[in-house]
């Protein structure tokens, strides 16, 4: 039930490490993406008929699959796009948790629940509840191959649709792993279902007819999902690109912004939406923080082994990445670690520039590798109006002792952590999700169980009403009883 049988077009998947090719799937034309949609409209209706209850069982089940079999999706996530095994570890923890939080709170968030029909309708009980879309695409990214899709795979079904995940083609082998331990809990009917090719494929899946799709990817792609699905009208949850910047107050914790800086910026390659980017340090503690920034990035690398950090698993980022260093180094800027000559083939090692123009592509374009803008700004209110000129609104992280909140509440993002970096994406009750360039829609918690979902409103009249509003045989003595109704509730004067 994870795909079609194997049409005659097939692509390799490469390792961005070794340059070997670890597996061999199946290139999906629109005819059997249509096909394996139609295959989920019944499976999604049995789904959902099985309630809340049932649908968490075997979520919880599907989450002990995963997690037995950890070791062995770890390796295939560093065989795919090279992440070190122990950061693929975190990776599968962390999705796992979110994939609980689904499954035990769905019913209370999107649940039947009454709602007060107020004075004028008071004859009326009121229900509102959450249903499912029926079938959902998702279309996912090769980064983080299971805790991103999972952030919409497992909330859609917990809501009660069936998916198709259309995974990265860097990264299918994974999403392929995670449809097999499913159908181990979920055999009866093809619920999730995996379909696997380049963008004519994701193309296909917006065209399919699917209730909604769930993509993650970057802004330039995101706009072309959104053309795709604008032809049928089929809404979209975008997780798109970023640009996230980390703020250093006066009175912050050096040792420790210095760490997250590193973490957030080098972590995964830096090939991570929620990133860190650039950052905006204080004018009183920069001389401070720039070595002790650049004393923890010399100690992590790029390689193979025991290394901190793998490849760059797309080869055309590297491109990107070394006009990025090279355009800034040409417009002033100085390397203080790093540089456009430590690129080796797809391993990038961490890059530390200062003094960067503003309107410098490193500062203003996505980067997604292994490099730090830092810059030195007079107060915290040259910070903010630094981090808010750019386009991308994604998250972002503030370390201030006594200025943090204040600082945060100012920050143009979806979301904001105070003196930790992305805190907030690993609390699955939280939303996730940007502004602007970065997107629109929320996976993680309440309002991502809902993104999967619509609102439907039910009334019930309990009893006639003796002031019959909607009806040809209203008189004027009801608008007069409604007017003076309407004065005493809504016309007093607010003082």
């Amino acid at each position: 039930m994870t795909s079609l049988d194997a049409p005659s077009v097939s692509f390799d998947v490469v390792s961005p490490a070794t340059g070997a090719v670890v597996g061999s799937y199946p290139i999906h034309t629109a005819a059997e993406v249509d096909a394996t949609v139609e295959a989920a409209r019944g499976a999604g209706q049995w789904w959902s008929a099985l309630g809340f209850a049932e649908r968490a069982r075997r979520l919880d089940a599907w989450r002990g699959e995963i997690v037995s079999g950890r070791v062995e999706l770890a390796h295939l996530m560093h065989e795919e796009m090279g992440k070190p095994l122990s950061d693929a570890a975190l990776e599968i923890a962390m999705a796992v948790e979110h994939l609980a939080w689904a499954a035990r709170n769905a019913r209370k968030v999107l649940g039947p629940r009454s709602v007060n029909p107020g004075l004028l309708a008071f004859n009326q009980e009121c229900t509102l509840e959450y249903r499912p879309f029926g079938v959902v695409g998702v279309i996912g990214p090769w980064n983080y191959p299971v805790f991103t899709p999972l952030g919409s795979i497992s909330f859609a079904l917990a809501a009660g649709n069936a998916v198709v995940c259309k995974p990265s083609e860097y990264t299918p082998g994974v999403g392929h792993w995670l449809a097999r331990r499913f159908d181990l809990v979920v055999p009866e009917q093809p619920v999730l279902q995996i379909v696997t090719g380049m963008g004519d494929t994701g193309a296909a899946l917006c065209r399919s007819g699917v209730g909604k799709i769930g993509f993650t990817g970057s802004t330039a792609t995101g706009r072309r999902v959104m053309a795709a699905c604008a032809e049928s009208l089929t809404p979209v949850l975008m997780e798109l690109g970023g640009k996230d910047a980390l703020i250093v107050d006066a009175d912050a914790d050096l040792d420790a912004a210095a760490a997250a800086a590193v973490w957030g910026g080098m972590s995964n390659a830096g090939q991570t939406c929620l990133g860190v980017e650039r950052v905006y340090v204080h004018t009183e503690v920069y001389d401070a923080f720039v070595p002790k920034l650049v004393s923890r990035a010399e100690n992590v690398h790029a390689g193979t082994g025991a290394a901190k950090i793998g490849p760059v698993t797309m080869p055309k980022q590297i491109a990107i990445i070394r006009h990025h260093i090279e355009d800034a180094l040409a417009r002033g800027a100085r390397a203080v670690l790093g540089g456009a000559d430590t690129i080796d083939g797809q391993f990038v090692q961490p890059t530390i520039l200062v003094d960067v123009p503003e309107d410098a592509v490193a500062v203003t374009e996505e980067t997604f590798g292994p490099t730090l803008t830092v810059t030195r700004v007079r107060d915290m209110d040259e910070a903010i109006e630094r981090v808010n000129a750019g386009t991308y609104g994604l998250g972002g992280t503030v370390f201030s002792r006594r200025n943090g909140r204040r600082i945060a509440d100012r920050i143009r993002s979806g979301a904001t952590s105070i003196n930790a970096y992305v805190a907030h994406a690993t609390i699955a009750g939280l939303p996730l999700g940007g502004v602007g360039d970065s997107g629109f829609g929320r996976v993680h918690g309440p309002d991502g169980l809902k993104e999967f979902t619509y609102a439907k409103a039910t009334t019930r009249q309990r009893f006639p009403s003796p002031l019959a509003l909607t009806t040809f045989t209203r008189g004027p003595a009801t608008d007069k009883i409604v007017d003076r109704l309407i004065t005493v509730l809504h016309g007093r004067k607010v003082s």
